[in-house]
């Protein structure tokens, strides 16, 4: 499968995705804050959950697993080699030797779900940590390890360390998959006329592709603005063509608003989700449109808000609003489980969770249909009978992760869109 997404609403052709296991478990209410989590998850209910989410998208997409690719790559010693010694470096242990002679089925494990610590030092006794190698509490939000860029697939850069295991592994999926073709940039890493910069972070739940001359970034806590540049200087050196980024800042709390994902996304070629209070809230946060040509910026200005300066780009978006429009509180509720994070998987037909009721209802009377995860699967209920639908997930457990269907998956292959 050749990577191509050129926008956030194509229909959706190949995502990866990862089923929640138990380096969901592998964390206390004392180090949930370390892992970026807020409270910790029930596995078993969680797993429930995932497998509507996993379930609608099997109907609608060719399906890939993180732990299929990675088992499949670490069978060729050569990669297996070269991957163990990047992570090894990353993490700072020294068990390469160790992790080397493990075989791929139990290596992708360890990799994943953590390596025990073992008490058999001074060092090692005292230390308060249960594991050398810690488990990827965060793997199943695969949105921010790599995102699609056109026809390249940027790696993440990710702002905690907790997560840097995440990006290293998906960059190896991407550079030695025989089924994945594509092309990795990765800002970690020395790029053509292009040199790291220590401070640059890049996340997925920041970066949406409007259209492929357009890309909406969001920058606060996850992705700084050095991240941004590094997506401008490739731009720059890559296309000679116009393009067009517009960044918006984002608040550093709560929590819930760690990514634009969370507070904007598109649904159509006509419409998009928005949390009223950061979009267009009083406390106003920036919108800054760059545009680009010919290797290089030629203007930058600002703009009231995103909706504002798509439609000066040709995008005349509606906003819909999370939590509706009648009361504040309702919105900020609804926006605290995702209730903005949607991932349309056609123009016009998206995923979200069931609990946000009052946004669901406003997709509802705007001219989406409601079709149950259980109904789709079953086949009770069909997404192509339908001009607009919101397939709804139980999230009564996964929301507590931080995240929705958006960042749960990781488009790589969308069809073209009919703008």
């Amino acid at each position: 499968m050749k990577t191509r997404v050129h926008s956030e609403i194509g229909k959706l052709e190949g995502v990866i995705v990862h089923t929640p296991g138990s380096e969901v478990e592998n964390m206390t209410p004392e180090n949930a804050e370390r892992a970026l989590y807020s409270d910790i998850l029930n596995l078993s209910i969680a797993s429930t959950e995932y497998e509507q989410l996993k379930g609608v998208l099997k109907k609608v997409s060719t399906v890939f697993e993180v732990k299929d690719l990675l088992h499949d790559i670490l069978k060729y010693d050569g990669v297996k080699q070269e991957l163990i010694r990047e992570i090894c470096a990353v993490e700072k242990i020294d068990k390469c030797d160790e992790l080397l002679m493990v075989s791929p089925e139990k290596l992708t494990s360890l990799l994943v779900e953590g390596v025990a610590l073992q008490r058999n030092n001074l060092t090692n006794y005292l230390s308060s940590e249960r594991f050398l190698l810690r488990p990827l509490h965060n793997l199943f939000f695969t949105r921010d390890s790599a995102m699609g860029m056109n026809e390249n697939m940027l790696i993440g850069k990710m702002a905690n360390p907790i997560r840097e295991r995440e990006s290293v592994i998906m960059e190896a999926i991407f550079k030695h998959h025989p089924e994945i073709d594509t092309q990795v940039l990765n800002p970690a890493k020395p790029n053509p006329g292009i040199l790291p910069n220590l401070k640059s972070t890049i996340e997925g739940g920041d970066v949406q592709i409007g259209r492929e001359d357009v890309f909406v970034i969001g920058t606060g806590v996850r992705t700084s603005t050095q991240g941004i540049d590094f997506i401008i200087e490739n731009i720059k050196h890559l296309k000679k063509e116009k393009h067009h980024i517009i960044v918006q800042e984002l608040p550093e709390s709560p929590e819930s608003f760690i990514h634009l994902d969370m507070v904007f996304t598109f649904l159509n070629t006509s419409e998009c989700m928005v949390y009223p209070p950061v979009i267009y809230g009083l406390s106003r946060f920036r919108t800054i449109h760059l545009e680009l040509e010919n290797g290089g910026v030629n203007k930058i200005e600002e703009h009231p808000n995103i909706p504002a300066a798509l439609k000066k780009l040709g995008m005349d978006l509606k906003p819909i609003y999370c939590g509706g429009t009648g009361d504040s509180w309702v919105q900020e509720r609804e926006q605290w489980h995702s209730g903005a994070n949607f991932l349309a998987f056609a123009p016009g037909k998206v995923i979200g969770y069931k609990r946000n009721v009052h946004t669901i209802e406003e997709l509802n009377k705007n001219g989406y249909e409601v079709l149950t995860a259980a109904d789709v699967i079953s086949g009770k209920a069909t997404p192509d009978d339908y001009v607009k639908c919101v397939i709804t997930i139980a999230g009564s457990e996964l929301a507590r992760g931080g995240g929705g269907a958006r960042c749960m998956t990781q488009p790589i292959r969308r069809a073209e869109v009919n703008w």
